[in-house]
């Protein structure tokens, strides 16, 4: 009788371990930067289309193909894991925004217009993870700031930033100009850009007025950082 009881007991304790073993072999199918990589993936196709709140690790972890504890490993918590999508966010924008050419050979005619197809064509995400918030980026629109959208935007904002910075001053040195403040100039381009998506996203805009509001944008960006060189240069200054 104990033996059977047992070995009944014994049976038991195996079929409780089995999720485990089947769980702990998945992990096991992927070094950790795939895991890592599916992970951010996963997360961002399933926020873009249930939102984040909506979203649980467990739902991340399925979809990934890993285990839920390997989320915890790489991200820490699920808010953490927020700010790496941000970061995934921006260096996709910035990707578009350059498409296949050289920084130096991006005009703002073409980062500009990239960045609004690109922001139209991911604009779900700012029902996301701003939730109608005022947040002066690319691909954002709103009147009152989500908290819990801080790690996205902030993340997002500094790899976007970056490559304006960057595409700054390799355009800078194709003109020959110098003593242009791009961390400033980046600066203002983003906040620009940033509040002409507000009147791009209003619902009712028509194709006429955004085509008016992106040749725009372009216009300012380029004599603010193109123009005052030409014009000093004509006026002998």
């Amino acid at each position: 009788m104990a033996t059977r009881a047992t070995a009944e007991g014994r049976d038991r304790a195996a079929q409780r371990r089995k999720p485990q073993r089947a769980e702990e072999s998945r992990t096991r199918r992927y070094d950790p930067a795939e895991t890592r990589t599916r992970v951010l993936e996963a997360a961002y196709m399933l926020f873009a289309t249930r939102g984040y709140a909506n979203t649980g690790t467990a739902d991340i972890a399925r979809e990934a193909d890993v285990s839920e504890g390997s989320i915890f490993y790489h991200f820490g918590s699920k808010r953490a894991l927020l700010s790496e999508l941000g970061r995934l966010h921006g260096e996709k924008m910035v990707a578009a925004m350059q498409g296949e050419d050289a920084l130096a050979d991006v005009t703002f005619h073409d980062s500009i217009n990239r960045c609004f197809d690109f922001c139209e064509i991911n604009s779900v995400w700012d029902e996301v993870v701003h939730d109608g918030s005022d947040c002066p980026g690319p691909g954002t629109r709103g009147h009152k700031h989500n908290p819990e959208a801080e790690p996205f935007f902030h993340a997002a904002r500094e790899v976007v930033m970056e490559w304006t910075r960057q595409h700054l001053e390799a355009r800078m040195a194709r003109e020959g100009r110098a003593g242009v403040e791009t961390d400033l100039a980046a600066s203002f381009i983003f906040a620009l850009v940033g509040d002409s998506m507000q009147h791009y996203f209003q619902p009712g805009v028509s194709d006429a007025d955004k085509q008016r509001i992106r040749r725009e944008v372009v216009r300012f960006c380029a004599a603010a950082v193109l123009e005052p060189e030409r014009r000093d240069r004509t006026s002998g200054a």
